[in-house]
């Protein structure tokens, strides 16, 4: 007990050494800090030191902007509090050891543009509140072990131009309205279970004016503007 005193009294002092940012902010990084194995990461943040010297934290106006920590050896599961930092634009945790499944709270980060959990373990299904991020440009959770169906309402993700779910556990239809968003640059979704990829490959046809390989489970485009990864289980003839 005495020792646990002891370290919430050096995470408060520390707070006051982060005064470029709100003490919200500054708890909720050492939060993602605490919660991750901080004291494990490759590159760590050294608490004692203003924010903006934290590796893979951008500061811009007083808010945390962007958190890039790729293959940083964060282990455990995200937290809840994430959703204070409300001016992230982008959020890069891509080729760690995540673990639990996405926190509901995430849907609070209204302006975030880049949410990329891809290469970790998470599980379950992915939150419903991703539809609220409608500023977002590029959703990537690949090769994770998510499973259920896609939110009722991801088409209202019209911003995206990268939806990448490939490698999951995923099922249920694909949703028609998202592969008719004309922004959409890339569409990943193979290695799972949908059971609608073909009426889907139809409509990115039209919108790509690419070609479909069946067998290799891709659209290819010549002109270059979208290379989309499909699941399905006809066979070309």
């Amino acid at each position: 007990m005495k020792r646990r005193l002891i370290i919430l009294f050096a995470l408060i002092f520390n707070l006051s050494l982060l005064a470029q940012i709100s003490e919200i902010e500054s708890a909720a990084l050492v939060d993602l800090y605490t919660t991750t194995a901080g004291d494990n990461w490759n590159q760590k943040w050294d608490l004692n030191q203003e924010v903006s010297n934290w590796p893979g934290v951008t500061v811009k106006n007083g808010h945390v902007t962007e958190i890039r920590m790729l293959f940083n050896n964060l282990t455990g599961s995200l937290p809840a509090s994430l959703s204070d930092l409300t001016k992230l634009k982008v959020l890069e945790l891509s080729f760690n050891n995540l673990t639990g499944e996405i926190p509901f709270a995430i849907g609070a980060l209204k302006n975030l543009e880049v949410l990329a959990l891809n290469g970790n373990y998470l599980s379950g299904a992915i939150p419903n509140s991703i539809c609220y991020l409608t500023n977002l440009k590029q959703l990537h959770l690949s090769s994770n072990k998510l499973s259920g169906d896609l939110p009722s309402e991801i088409n209202r993700l019209t911003n995206l131009e990268v939806f990448n779910v490939f490698d999951n556990d995923l099922s249920g239809k694909l949703p028609l309205e998202l592969a008719s968003n004309r922004n959409l640059r890339e569409f990943l979704v193979a290695e799972n279970n949908f059971d609608n990829a073909s009426e889907i490959s139809t409509i990115l046809l039209i919108n790509s004016g690419g070609h479909l390989n069946l067998k290799q489970n891709t659209i290819l485009n010549p002109a270059g503007k979208s290379i989309i990864a499909l699941e399905t289980s006809e066979d070309e003839n």
